[in-house]
């Protein structure tokens, strides 16, 4: 089996280079113009595709050749794709630049030859000229399997900085497809994690995109991107799926799962929520900055990431809210947090009381932890059994006291990280307690199912208890 999907994946010598306004411009021009776009994002970022989807109108999604595997990377790029006429990739960082001490993993380049996708450079042309040449001839010849197909220019300056730049690229034999000039007009604001959420500024966000596009659009010569798009070969892989019950399965009602949402909890792959579903759950989305209490017949509870840091007081003043979550898991009933999860489940945050479920005081730093990390349970839980391996993405400026879980106070650890070119640096961290896990860990689902079946099944099991 083979399959079409029109494609372009759009990089950049450095982050800060212009790569998210491009790509989210030329999604929404395109999108615009009447075609389907498949938004999608290389790496662990969950802001970019916020802005993504709104841009295309679909869900947007992330390719992470670290976080799962290599060998997953097309087929979720296909299972995303499906029905679009174009796809266009979002890169991370630079364009060589992956997990550190680990060469090309997790790079947009292993992305880009995975998906055998043609690869649109944007550069940041302020304060050069001719040597935009060098910079592009050394990103092309790099490495032979990349197939640098055209560039961008980004932030020039007036006619005749484009007249000289468009020169020194002749020669280069990479086409220039666009030159934006510089502007502070469409700016997205950011704060201490990156740009700030859709979720946070919907108005002013569709506003933005709506501006990017027309900038995108009477810039780039969107005809010839489209037309490189279409020179992508056929991929040969199977698109994903979630993975459906085991035959013989006991077919009874579906728990229902309340997945927080809203503007604090902004942090999800959209393919966990699909295999909570294919587990046989009933997904129910709620907003703890604005219900008052949980979904009703909650039987697990999931809280991804975002920043409740910054809405602790809101979070904090819904009472009744926390007092469910917390009987919720006095019951044992499954929750499984995720770093902003993990701080609502706290006793605190920054003095704000939260939900209590966790003997656990949290706080903002100064510090940024981040960085991929592998990681083995500790011990048994209602997402792994122990010595289940995963790998996960660190990405916080806050800490909890305790560190981590201790079985004598009646919280264990949830994983033990490595991590460090030599995995030579090692850490136990976040906390299991009854039926709770949480952690500061972000892991993608898809790379193994077995987490979301093992929580809808304890689910299931503590409504036929």
């Amino acid at each position: 089996m083979s399959t079409v999907v029109p494609r372009l994946v759009v990089a950049a010598p450095a982050s800060g280079s212009g790569k998210t306004t491009v790509a989210t411009g030329l999604m929404a021009a395109f999108a615009a113009a009447g075609l389907a776009v498949s938004p999608h994002k290389v790496g662990p970022d969950y802001i970019d595709p916020g802005y993504h989807a709104l841009a295309t109108g679909r869900v947007g999604r992330n390719l992470d050749a670290y976080l799962c595997g290599p060998e997953l990377v097309a087929p979720l790029f296909l299972h995303g794709a499906a029905g679009a006429d174009l796809a266009v990739v979002e890169g991370v960082m630079g364009l060589y630049d992956g997990a550190a001490g680990q060469g090309e993993v997790g790079s947009t380049a292993q992305v880009a030859k995975l998906l055998r996708a043609p690869v649109v450079l944007v550069v940041d042309a302020s304060s050069q000229s001719r040597s935009v040449a060098a910079l592009v001839h050394g990103f092309a010849s790099w490495d032979p399997e990349v197939r640098l197909a055209g560039v961008i220019l980004n932030k020039v300056a007036s006619d005749r900085h484009e007249e000289l730049l468009r020169e020194a690229l002749d020669a280069s034999g990479v086409p220039v497809l666009g030159a934006l000039r510089r502007t502070e007009r469409v700016r997205a604001p950011s704060r201490h994690l990156g740009l700030v959420p859709v979720a946070e500024r919907r108005a002013e966000a569709a506003e933005a995109v709506a501006e990017l596009a027309e900038r995108v659009r009477s810039g780039c010569d969107l005809r010839a991107l489209l037309a490189l798009a279409h020179s992508a070969p056929p991929l040969t892989e199977e698109p994903w799926e979630p993975p459906a019950p085991p035959a013989g399965a006991p077919r009874g009602r579906r728990p229902v799962v309340a997945v927080a949402g809203g503007a604090a909890f902004t942090f999800s792959y959209a393919e966990h929520v699909e295999l909570l579903r294919a587990a046989g759950a009933e997904v129910v989305p709620f907003d703890p900055l604005r219900d008052a209490d949980l979904p009703p017949e909650t039987a697990g509870l999931v809280v991804g990431g975002g920043f409740p840091e910054v809405y602790a007081p809101e979070l904090s003043a819904n009472e009744s809210l926390r007092a469910s979550v917390a009987a919720l898991a006095a019951s044992g009933a499954p929750i499984a947090a995720e770093c902003a999860g993990l701080l609502y489940l706290a006793r605190e945050l920054d003095g704000a009381p939260m939900c209590g479920v966790l003997d656990v005081a949290a706080r903002m730093t100064e510090r940024l932890t981040l960085g991929y990390r592998e990681a083995v349970a500790v011990g048994d839980s209602v997402l792994a059994a122990a010595g289940t391996r995963v790998r996960g993405h660190e990405f916080h400026r806050t800490t909890v006291e305790p560190h981590a879980g201790d079985p004598a106070a009646g919280q264990a650890p949830a994983w033990g990280l490595t991590w460090g070119a030599a995995r030579d640096r090692r850490r136990v961290e976040g906390f299991v307690k009854a039926g709770v896990h949480a952690s500061y860990l972000h892991v993608h689902w898809a790379a193994e199912p077995s987490v979301a079946r093992r929580f809808v099944d304890r689910c299931v099991e503590r409504g036929a208890a």
